[in-house]
C-alpha cells in the first residue's frame, strides 16, 4: 500500500485529469457539431463519457478518503463505488471499445472524429482508463460488499444505462451507436443480455484481483 501523501497526490492528480477530459470533450461538441450525429443529450449519451464521470466522482471520493481516513462512511462509498462501478464500467468501455473498434471502426468511432478529436485524446478516454484502474486496485485495498449485493446494483445501474440508450432511440429516432441499428428485436436482446453478462464477469474479475492481491480480508467481506 501506498503512503497517505503518494495515494493524496495521485488521487487529486487523476480528479483533476478526469475533470480536464470531459471539459475537452464538452468543449470539443460544442465547436465542432459533427455531420451525422444528432445531438440530442449531448455527451451524456455515451458510455464512454458516462465512465468518465463516474471515475472522476471515484476519484473525488477517494480523495475525502485521503483527507478523512477516520471516517468510515467516506471509505465504505468509495469501495462500494470502486467495486460496482468503477472498475466493471470502466473495464468494460476500454475492452468493448477496443474490440468493435479493431472490427469495424465505423460501428462506434466513425472516422469522421479524428478531424476533431486527436489519438492522444482518443487514448485518454478509451485506453488510459484501465491502467489507472489496475494502478488503483494494486496500490489500494478496497472492500467489497455481499456479492449478491455488488452484482444487484450493477445490473441495476446497466440496465439503467440499456433503457436511456432505448429512450434516446425512441426521443431521437436514431442510436447511440450505428452498432446497434445493424440488429433486430432478437438482436438487440441478445447483444444487451451479452452486455450485461460481461459487466457482471468483470465484477468478479475486479473481486478476484482484490482478494488476490490483498488477502482474506476482503474473501470474509464476500461470504
Amino acid at each position: 500500500m501506498v503512503s497517505a501523501t503518494v495515494s493524496g497526490v495521485y488521487h487529486i492528480t487523476t480528479f483533476l485529469w478526469y475533470l480536464f477530459l470531459i471539459y475537452l470533450l464538452l468543449s470539443t461538441q460544442s465547436e465542432h457539431p459533427l455531420t451525422g450525429m444528432f445531438l440530442y443529450a449531448g455527451q451524456w449519451k455515451y458510455l464512454t463519457f458516462l465512465n468518465l464521470f463516474l471515475q472522476t466522482v471515484f476519484n473525488g471520493l477517494c480523495l475525502l478518503a485521503d483527507v478523512l481516513g477516520p471516517v468510515l462512511w467516506i471509505r465504505t462509498l468509495r469501495d462500494l463505488f470502486f467495486s460496482v462501478l468503477a472498475f466493471p464500467v470502466g473495464t468494460f468501455v476500454v475492452a468493448s471499445f477496443w474490440l468493435l473498434f479493431t472490427y469495424d471502426r465505423a460501428l462506434v468511432y466513425p472516422e469522421d472524429l479524428d478531424e476533431f478529436i486527436p489519438l492522444w485524446l482518443n487514448h485518454a478516454v478509451h485506453t488510459l482508463v484501465l491502467p489507472l484502474i489496475l494502478l488503483e486496485l494494486f496500490n489500494t485495498p478496497h472492500q467489497y460488499p455481499k456479492r449478491r449485493i455488488g452484482l444487484l446494483i450493477l445490473a441495476i445501474v446497466s440496465i439503467s444505462y440499456l433503457l436511456w440508450v432505448l429512450w434516446i432511440y425512441y426521443a431521437a429516432g436514431a442510436w447511440v451507436y450505428p452498432l446497434l441499428g445493424l440488429f433486430n428485436r432478437l438482436g438487440l436482446v441478445l447483444f444487451f443480455s451479452v452486455s450485461l453478462l460481461l459487466v457482471m464477469i468483470l465484477y468478479l474479475l475486479g473481486e478476484r484481483l482484490t482478494l488476490l492481491t490483498w488477502g482474506s480480508a476482503e474473501k470474509a467481506k464476500n461470504t
